[in-house]
């Protein structure tokens, strides 16, 4: 038999002491055909066989180089494994039991294309959030409980505007109109009196619109914090959940309301003093580099500290450690909470701005001098005015307070999921089973 390299029988070669073609007795009829051969008995004298080979059934497979353009033996499997998955049509092994295509193996190909999608009991995936996703859980939000959501919103809204109007109504008309700012022949005290009132005016309304949109927070946390769960709160409850924390809150706006107009006021009192001093020129320019200097480090300390309501309301904690946690958490992370709540309150106000213009302009018609009048600013703050309009900015607070608190509210779950991992306490309060058993968490 001709010898093939890395596969040539055991033995083929001829041993000590024989020559080639050397052939033993016959064999018997009954041996194989291959065992019939000369040669191949390694007990006859003769044999080609060498006599010290191992006994029958103990030869093992040969490990010497492979023919060239033959496949290797598969290898075995390792422990643990099991057995191959059959292969899927079109993969390799031609329909045999195999491995399957490429991206995955067989069976287990789903197992490989990333990790397992994150559990979503309520309105928002228990995982790291996107900008996206916040907003839409916000809005997810206020569609799916939309009683409670509504109801509170629409309490808060038309307090806050009664008191609006009553201010409007009964004081801020007794100051002096904005007539002197559109007027050219206007001299510059008129012009200071006229922007001092202006400013006034601005400054209480904001302020109550501020109380009111801290109070609607405060109301709708636990109505999101519910719905993250996929749980529904009444009214009731998110009032009876919220009200031994209500004082602490209006301690925390007072607070933060506080630190605001004491930076600006401290950033001005330089110019202030210099222009007391005759230098009315350099006190001026003074002051407003003071007053835009400090207001850059109080928008930076308010969004640092935007996210003590919710720990407040949530954990129950204090306002001087509801502030070290809204700080915490917004370490590291100020440009994005600044600017994922930027995005809702601008996208929430041009919303209500579609709904307020109109019963603006309505009321403008409405008390006498006509909607042009009231946009030359000329149109007086009378009470059917101020009704009209109240009516819209209702239903415009209806809009803005729901996602602005739910911003705000889900940007904290956000935060603490990426810091804290509370996606793990998070999916167990919501009963799922088995969330984060498999996973590493967040």
């Amino acid at each position: 038999m001709k010898d093939t390299p890395g596969w040539a029988s055991p033995g083929s070669a001829p041993s000590d002491g024989q020559e080639p073609g050397a052939s033993g007795p016959a064999e018997p009829a009954d041996r194989s055909d291959s065992a019939q051969q000369p040669g191949t008995d390694p007990q006859e004298p003769g044999s080609k066989w060498s006599k010290e080979q191992p006994p029958p059934a103990q030869w093992s497979a040969p490990t010497g180089p492979q023919a060239p353009g033959e496949a290797p033996p598969p290898p075995p499997p390792g422990p643990g494994w099991g057995a191959p998955p059959p292969a899927s049509p079109g993969g390799y092994g031609g329909g045999q039991q195999g491995y399957g295509p490429p991206g995955g193996y067989g069976a287990w190909g789903s197992g490989w294309g990333g990790p397992p999608p994150a559990a979503k009991p309520g309105v928002i995936p228990l995982r790291p959030l996107g900008v996206g996703e916040i907003l839409d859980g916000a809005v997810s939000t206020m569609r799916t409980y939309w009683r409670t959501v509504l109801g509170i919103s629409l309490t808060v809204a038309v307090v806050t505007q009664i008191l609006v109007i009553l201010l409007q109504g009964f004081v801020l008309n007794d100051l002096a109109g904005t007539e002197a700012l559109n007027d050219p022949s206007a001299t510059v005290s008129e012009l200071a009196r006229a922007t001092r009132d202006a400013l006034i005016s601005s400054t209480l309304v904001f302020l109550i619109s501020v109380i009111g949109a801290i109070v609607a927070t405060a109301l709708l946390t636990t109505v999101t914090s519910r719905a993250v769960l996929g749980k529904s709160v009444t009214t009731g409850e998110a009032w009876r959940d919220a009200r031994p924390q209500v004082l602490r809150l209006f301690g925390l706006l007072f607070l933060l309301l506080l630190m605001t107009f004491g930076l600006v006021t401290v950033g001005a009192l330089p110019g202030i003093l210099v222009a007391a001093s005759g230098s009315g020129e350099g006190g001026a320019a003074l002051a407003v580099l003071g007053v835009l200097g400090a207001g850059i480090v109080a928008l930076w300390l308010w969004f640092r500290f935007s996210l003590a309501s919710p720990a407040l309301m949530l954990e129950k904690q204090g306002i001087l450690k509801s502030l070290s946690r809204s700080a915490k958490l917004v370490r590291g992370s100020w440009w994005r909470v600044f600017g994922i709540q930027l995005l809702a309150t601008i996208i929430a106000n041009i919303v209500a701005a579609i709904v307020v213009i109109p019963f603006t302009f309505l009321g403008g018609a409405v008390s006498g001098e006509g909607a042009t009048s009231f946009v030359e600013g000329t149109t007086d703050f009378g009470w059917t005015f101020l009704i009209i309009s109240g009516i819209g900015s209702v239903i415009g607070s209806m809009i803005t307070f729901p996602i602005s608190a739910g911003v705000t509210v889900l940007l904290y779950i956000d935060q603490r999921i990426r810091r804290e991992a509370l996606d793990l306490e998070l999916a167990r309060a919501a009963g799922v089973q088995g969330y984060g058993a498999d996973t590493g968490g967040s």
